[in-house]
């Protein structure tokens, strides 16, 4: 019924709060889609992830953008939320909240998304005991692994993909 990456997403959003891999996750499932017809809300659910990944760094002026950006992105796309298992209208509220929060540089604090769907809630649940992770479990805020993942992972592959394609331009 849901697409995997977004079960892993909740998994991770509400596990082991490696928003980065959230972003990770859910960038990957948004790109396999032609470029137009790609689904919006998927941005709204990435940016969030990316906000709160801000925000746990003390970078509040990329929370803020981030967390806006989601919350425009996450109203015009209201009608979609359900079907994403979300409460829009707990969701929404609770994004402004944050966004404010943000804004006054407030300390970074786990945000539960509202799951709507006990189904999908109970999945996610087992997915999480599964990898080893609490459910709805605060965020480890001394792990620096995940508070610096994007200047600790392997990029190679990236690089080497990045090389790939500039070659190619080359080539044409």
């Amino acid at each position: 019924m849901y697409p995997e990456a977004y079960i892993d997403y909740l998994v991770h959003f509400h596990g082991d709060r490696d928003y980065f891999e959230c972003h990770e996750l859910l960038e990957e499932h948004w790109k396999q889609d032609p470029p137009a017809s790609r689904c919006r809300h998927w941005v709204g659910l990435i940016q969030i992830a990316v906000a709160l990944y801000h925000q746990r760094r003390g970078n509040f002026t990329g929370a803020v953008r981030m967390m806006n950006s989601a919350i425009s992105i996450l109203e015009q796309e209201r009608t979609a939320l359900p079907s994403l298992g979300l409460d829009s209208d707990a969701l929404l509220p609770m994004l402004h909240a944050c966004a404010a929060d943000m804004q006054q540089d407030q300390a970074y604090t786990s945000l539960q998304l509202p799951i709507a769907d006990p189904a999908l809630e109970a999945q996610c649940m087992r997915r999480c005991l599964e990898k080893g992770f609490a459910w709805r479990s605060s965020s480890d805020l001394h792990n620096a692994d995940l508070l610096h993942r994007h200047s600790r992972r392997d990029r190679s592959s990236v690089i080497a993909e990045r090389a790939r394609s500039l070659q190619a331009k080359k080539q044409r």
